[in-house]
């Protein structure tokens, strides 16, 4: 079973792993863990702690909280493999035999949610850049220009996507990031992978923000023995976080924009530890990842997530989880989940439905699929799924981020908007098809324009 190993090694080993010009190893700061093979190729990750307020309750993460990477705080994040044997057994007693040992975690495949070929788009890109009113957002200058896109999926055609869309496209290769199973293939370029499904995301991203500065992460992929050409594990993901982390650091506070779409998931409890385990996933707010998404909001980015393709209408029937299929960071608190419509505003049938398994409340909201756009998998195939749909909403999100970055709108406040203003399509308010409707861009500016004006 591949497992992430949180460890709390010496302080100066902590200080080590958090900085980003030291090179350390796993075997630096793990060697000898008993009955772990570890991953020698996975770069140790530091993993901030949570910070509650003055007063706060120091065990829970369902209040505001900071994130501290101080060497008295961090703990470090290998990954490695243990026998597939009672493997629940093992994990328990590796605290006892290394006491440095924090917390042993489920290491899950993630992978894409598909785009199923041969299904009939409803409409174009175009008619997206329409009912997203890209004309009115560009006319106020919310274009993207000057915000961080970073699209995790399986690498950019940033040529294929630039040609689609009949403009140039930026990608920001200092700012991109390969994890380490990508790199034995070779890696490809940045902006240069083969057209696929992330070219597909960042060219629907790019319908409202077409001036973004495109962070190419090739998540997807990471080879793993067994795996397919799409798929990685989540550990990379901590990983990729870990680097967006810097690149954040690196913008000036006052202009800090980076907008970080995920199209991919953990998509079945096989792949995860039984819920209710302290090492699982899909339930567990203090998993590794989850508080690396958590810190990564609380530092201005905007995380979106597709809600995913598990629905009740999906074709051949349902997957992965059988109920609450929104699980892990897909249904964060801190992230927005989005579900998928088609142009016509009609709930796309596999659109994962809530409740979410770490927030009762998602979808978020949903936003455009199922049109003929980045032609990344063929002519005549849609761009579809939640996959599309997330990447349409995290578009809008980096349009928004041109005049609003997040020390004017918190990533929290920004989700808010969006969830207020969104186009209500049930009669009850927030549902868990719908979650509290499809992005209405129109009602968000108006908004933010009232905001600046009782800031003035």
């Amino acid at each position: 079973m591949r497992v992430m190993i949180q460890l709390r090694p010496s302080p100066d080993l902590v200080a080590a792993v958090a900085d980003p010009s030291v090179t350390a190893t796993a075997a630096d700061v793990a060697d000898g863990l008993p009955g772990v093979e570890l991953d020698a190729a996975f770069a140790p990750v530091a993993v901030p702690r949570p910070v509650p307020p003055a007063g706060g309750d120091p065990l829970s993460l369902n209040q505001p909280l900071d994130f501290s990477l101080a060497a008295g705080d961090a703990s470090v994040l290998v990954r490695g493999t243990i026998s597939d044997d009672e493997p629940a057994t093992r994990v328990a007693l590796l605290p006892t035999l290394r006491p440095d040992v924090a917390g042993v975690f489920s290491d899950p495949v993630v992978e894409s949610a598909p785009v199923r070929a041969g299904e009939t788009p409803a409409g174009d890109w175009h008619d997206v850049e329409r009912l997203l009113g890209v004309a009115g957002l560009h006319a106020e200058g919310l274009d993207g220009d000057g915000v961080a896109l970073a699209v995790l999926d399986t690498g950019v055609d940033a040529g294929h996507a630039a040609r689609r869309l009949g403009r140039a496209v930026t990608v920001d290769a200092a700012r991109c990031w390969s994890p380490p199973g990508v790199t034995g293939r070779p890696a490809p370029a940045p902006g240069e992978a083969a057209a696929g499904h992330g070219t597909m995301c960042a060219f629907d991203a790019l319908i409202a923000a077409p001036r973004a500065a495109l962070v190419d992460i090739p998540l997807l992929l990471s080879t793993r023995p067994g795996g397919t050409a799409t798929d990685g594990l989540l550990s990379d993901a901590v990983a990729a976080f870990a680097h967006l982390r810097a690149v954040l650091e690196a913008q000036p506070a006052e202009t800090r924009a980076l907008v970080v779409s995920n199209s991919w998931g953990s998509f079945s409890p096989e792949w995860d530890f039984p819920v209710g385990h302290p090492g699982n996933y899909s339930d567990n707010a203090a998993h590794p990842f989850n508080l690396m998404v958590a810190a990564l909001d609380r530092m201005g980015a905007d995380v979106v997530f597709a809600a995913g393709d598990c629905g009740r209408d999906r074709p051949g029937g349902r997957r992965g989880f059988p109920d609450r299929p929104i699980a892990g960071a897909n249904s964060h608190p801190r992230a927005l989940s989005v579900g998928g419509v088609d142009v016509n505003g009609a709930l796309v049938g596999r659109s994962s439905r809530g409740p979410g398994r770490l927030t009762a409340r998602k979808p978020d909201v949903c936003a455009y699929t199922c049109f003929a756009g980045s032609r990344a998998f063929g002519e005549g195939e849609p761009d579809g799924g939640t996959s599309a749909a997330a990447a349409v909403a995290a578009g809008l999100v980096a349009a928004v981020r041109t005049r609003w970055p997040a020390a004017r709108l918190s990533p929290a406040q920004l989700r808010a908007l969006l969830r207020r203003t969104a186009e209500d399509r049930s009669e009850v308010g927030f549902d868990y098809a719908f979650g509290y409707g499809t992005v209405d861009p129109a009602a968000v500016m108006a908004a933010l324009e009232r905001r600046s004006r009782s800031a003035a």
